[in-house]
This record gives structure tokens, sequence and C-alpha cells, in this order.
């Protein structure tokens, strides 16, 4: 489990440069290993597609009425997380992701913990996720915190679907 000592998980911090580098970079990490994962490999940001891009680029606007959680050690984004705004009674997980060197720490986890107990305190009922088949790792997480698979609401192939009750 994290030392909380260690990682804390926070919402949006604040306007610092320092916390919108640090997701900028792990949303760039996390849509690249994506990217390659489904055999479609691009260099760098520039070959992302566009909405992939403009969260990198422009994370405040993209995700203005949703809760970006971050997890920080010290001053460094180490992991995060977006709840989407809730629709239908609904909020969406996307983007969970934790720098490789401190995975093994509970940080996904932790972040969460800390999206389920956000969820619960906007009054939503229930939480949904979609997530690829080939991340068994992140899908016996989901299922270890009470996730369960769904029929799909997303088309792409190998992607799977997951919800559960807040």
């Amino acid at each position: 489990m994290t030392d909380q000592r260690e990682v804390a998980i926070v919402r949006w911090p604040d306007q610092s440069s320092s916390a919108e580098d640090g997701l900028a970079g792990l949303l760039t990490a996390y849509h690249l290993r994506t990217e390659a994962e489904k055999g479609e490999a691009v260099a760098d940001v520039h070959g992302l597609p566009e909405h992939y891009q403009a969260e990198i680029l422009a994370p405040r606007t993209v995700f203005v009425d949703d809760a970006v959680l971050l997890a920080l050690s010290g001053d460094t984004v180490v992991g995060c997380l977006v709840v989407t705004a809730p629709t239908g009674g609904r909020s969406e997980i996307k983007r969970l992701w934790t720098d490789p060197a401190f995975r093994g720490r509970g940080i996904a986890s932790g972040l969460l913990g800390a999206a389920l107990a956000h969820t619960a305190e906007s009054g939503v009922s229930g939480l949904r996720l979609s997530v690829w088949k080939w991340r068994t790792g992140a899908i016996a997480l989901y299922e270890r915190l009470g996730f369960v698979i769904t029929e799909s609401w997303d088309e792409r192939d190998q992607l799977i679907c997951m919800e559960r009750a807040v």
C-alpha cells in the first residue's frame, strides 16, 4: 500500500504550471503507450489524434467540467485520473495512469478510491470505465474494487466496458 506521507492524492491542486506540466507528461505517456499497444505507434504528441493532443496541450480546457485527480510525490505528479462530469446519474473514469517509476505503491488504488469518494459526494449513482482487454492488471484492480464487465457502449474492438454502483 502507498505510504501516504510519500504520495498524496489531490484534486487539481492549483494553477501551477508544474502540476499542469506533470499532468501533460502523464497524459502523453498514457496516449503514446496506448497507441503503441494498439499497433498504431506514433513518435510524439503531434502524431496523436487531435482530441488526445488537446487533452495534453490544454487539459484545463478539455477537462473543465470534470474532476482531475493527481497523485503527488512532493511537487511531482506521479499519477492521474479523470472523473467525467455526471451524465444521467453516472460518471466515467478516464486516463488512469501511474508513472512507471512509481508503480507497485498503491497509487492507482488510491486514485480510484478518491474517484469513488468524489462520485459518492457528488450524488452519482454509477461509475463506468472502459479498458483495453490486454491491460489485465488494470482489469483485475477494477474487479477488486467492485467493477463488473457490462455490455459495451463503445464499438472499438478489444475494449472492455465495466461499471459499478456508487
